[in-house]
């Protein structure tokens, strides 16, 4: 750290209670009042050197041996005065960056320029400070540091804008230079405030690419969004530091967020403030600022950190502008989330739902609307195969393909991203609050293609089912029809065959599409018949990609999910729910099946309600060809 000596007198300044006086045999002739202090001065080192001095006691009357001057809003107070008047008798002072900018304000106030004498302290301040302090990687921040004290005096003066050209310029000469500081080696931080995850480091972690962040994370946020916007305007830094720079940030300013999302109390308590209300009003305004430094590209900060700012932005109660932002960033790379991050806490007193489904279902819009690109999967032909074609064919599509791909979510994107949804529609699926509506709108907002299978929209149908006992028929059968059971497992299948809460509609239609797979499968049966076919055909089912699964074979991890389970006495229930089911009303058919003049709409729907003629018969006959399959494998 630099610092400059000025003066070469010893100090004889000495107090007694609230009074400072200088130790000579020249009695005083001026009583100066700074914030509660007096000082018994000379006249003729001071006027020598400040003229504001000068003024004052020319234009205050001069009746008393003393004169008396009051300087009650001086710049720095009296540590920043006394400097100065140390300076006006030549007693030795030391100048760093940790009182530059106080002692540079008191210079000010005080007038001490080159018009009253050559070489005053002004100039010698400003010589420093441009050759040596802002030089300095860590006295530029300490003097950037002091300037919040003094903001308005900083402004008018040039110091806080000359601070913060002097941090962005050494980052931006070398975004990844490690040699800033040293602040970084203190055991490594983890930032787990706000971002969580990471582990404590037990040992000194190596100097990494953007730690100069560490330095920054210490300054106020109207500090730090300045240093960072002019970062960012030079345009040398990558976005990725930006974005890990942000997060150094809010892990260090921002109070902590659970995993439930709930904000710690006892981290979100602030000395400073008043009340919880500006705590929460400071936080707000905090995070805003971070948002609104993001940079534009995508990837420049995790998934992860984005929708822990958006946790952080419902409790806040941050702007509907800021969250939308969020949203839309969160959006872009919604694949790389987890379904923890993507509970985010309901907190309006308008809703009554544990999760806020509304903004997840935006960040899935926002997802989708990145490109309606075609599923890259092989097309199904109608009779479960398709023509080889040229390899310099498939180049040529493959090329055409990740063409389309670049500018929109990757097919693969899409696949992780229904997994995801799936998954979080189980966890939502428990809260009794949810609408079927918010339920429906986001498993409806998975294109089909990106479904391979359905067994975990089939878990959280389920759950729905189980936590939200008061749905009438029509309701469960509008839930249900979301539902594509010709891509359910063998263990799902099952499942639903003893499922008493699915609608009669999915239980025919589970039943008949795994007889017919283990039917074609099993090679029992060499010709289908001719209905079978043309339901087959309809769903353009490709039953050479389905093989048998043995009875001992693993199947999920939950009981009631496994083979083994279901072979239980309490499978024998199978063929009685279904029965119990089938003595429903025959003429049980959803109306949207119907045409208003009372037929089927189409094919597939008249196959399936061909079936059952004789349900009871049809189905035990069925049943009792599915074990025996099952048996042999």
């Amino acid at each position: 750290m630099k610092f400059m000596k000025l003066g070469s007198r010893p100090d004889t300044f000495y107090t007694t209670e609230a009074v400072r006086s200088v130790s000579t045999e020249v009695s005083s002739d001026l009583i100066i009042q700074v914030k509660g202090y007096r000082y018994l001065l000379h006249k003729y080192p001071l006027l020598s050197k400040c003229l504001r001095l000068q003024r004052l006691c020319s234009e205050s009357p001069n009746s008393s041996p003393q004169q008396i001057i009051q300087l009650p809003d001086f710049p720095g107070g009296v540590e920043a005065f006394e400097t100065c008047a140390k300076f006006c008798y030549g007693i030795t002072i030391t100048v760093s960056a940790f009182n530059i900018v106080s002692i540079r304000c008191a210079a000010e106030y005080l007038q001490m320029t080159e018009e009253v004498e050559k070489g005053n302290l002004i100039y010698k301040i400003e010589v420093f400070f441009n050759s040596c302090i802002l030089r300095g990687w860590k006295d530029s921040i300490l003097a950037l540091q002091s300037t919040k004290f003094l903001l308005l005096w900083c402004e008018d003066l040039g110091i806080t804008s000359r601070c913060v050209d002097a941090v962005a310029s050494k980052v931006l000469s070398n975004p990844i230079k490690a040699n800033l500081s040293h602040s970084y080696s203190r055991g490594g931080r983890d930032d787990a405030s706000l971002c969580n995850g990471a582990e404590s480091h037990k040992h000194h972690r190596p100097v990494t690419r953007g730690w100069w962040a560490e330095d920054l994370a210490e300054l106020g946020i109207d500090l730090y969004w300045r240093t960072m916007v002019a970062i960012k305007s030079g345009g040398k830094v990558p976005a990725n530091l930006i974005g890990d720079a942000l997060k150094i940030y809010a892990s260090r300013w921002l109070p902590n967020v659970s995993k439930d999302g709930y904000i710690n109390k006892q981290e979100a308590a602030d000395p400073d403030s008043g009340s919880v209300g500006d705590v929460t009003s400071k936080h707000r305004f905090l995070l805003e600022s971070i948002i609104s430094l993001l940079p534009m590209e995508k990837g420049s900060a995790s998934c992860s950190f984005l929708l822990k700012l958006l946790k952080a932005a419902n409790i806040l109660g941050a702007s509907s502008a800021s969250k939308m932002e969020l949203a839309r960033r969160v959006g872009f790379q919604l694949e790389e989330a987890s379904v923890s991050d993507l509970l985010i806490p309901s907190l309006s007193c308008t809703k009554d739902t544990l999760y806020d489904v509304d903004i997840v279902m935006t960040i899935l819009e926002h997802f989708m609307l990145q490109g309606q690109s075609p599923p890259t999967s092989p097309p199904r032909s109608k009779f479960g195969f398709e023509r080889r074609r040229s390899r310099s064919a498939e180049n040529v599509d493959f090329e055409f393909q990740e063409g389309r791909r670049s500018s929109s979510a990757s097919h693969g994107s899409k696949l992780r991203v229904a997994k995801l949804i799936d998954r979080y529609l189980q966890e939502i699926a428990r809260d009794a609050n949810l609408p079927l509506s918010k339920m429906t709108a986001i498993a409806e907002a998975i294109p089909d293609f990106a479904r391979i299978d359905h067994d975990d929209l089939y878990k959280a149908i389920d759950i729905f089912l189980k936590s939200h006992p008061d749905l009438n028929k029509s309701e469960r059968k509008r839930l249900c029809r979301i539902l594509d059971c010709k891509k359910l497992s063998m263990e799902a299948c099952m499942h639903a065959a003893q499922n008493e809460l699915l609608p009669l509609r999915i239980v025919v239609q589970v039943l008949f599409f795994e007889q017919a797979r283990a039917a074609m499968a099993g090679g029992q049966v060499t010709e289908l018949p001719s209905n079978i076919k043309a339901l087959l055909a309809n769903h353009e089912y490709n039953l050479s990609k389905h093989k048998p699964v043995s009875s001992g074979g693993t199947g999920a991890t939950e009981d009631e999910w496994s083979v083994s389970g279901l072979k239980s006495p309490n499978s024998k229930s199978k063929l009685s729910t279904l029965r119990m089911k089938l003595a429903e009303e025959d003429n049980d058919i959803d109306v949207n099946f119907m045409n208003p003049d009372g037929t089927m709409k189409n094919s597939k729907f008249k196959a399936i309600c061909s079936i059952p003629t004789r349900p009871k018969k049809m189905f035990s006959k069925l049943w009792a060809s599915n074990r025996s399959v099952s048996e042999r494998h």
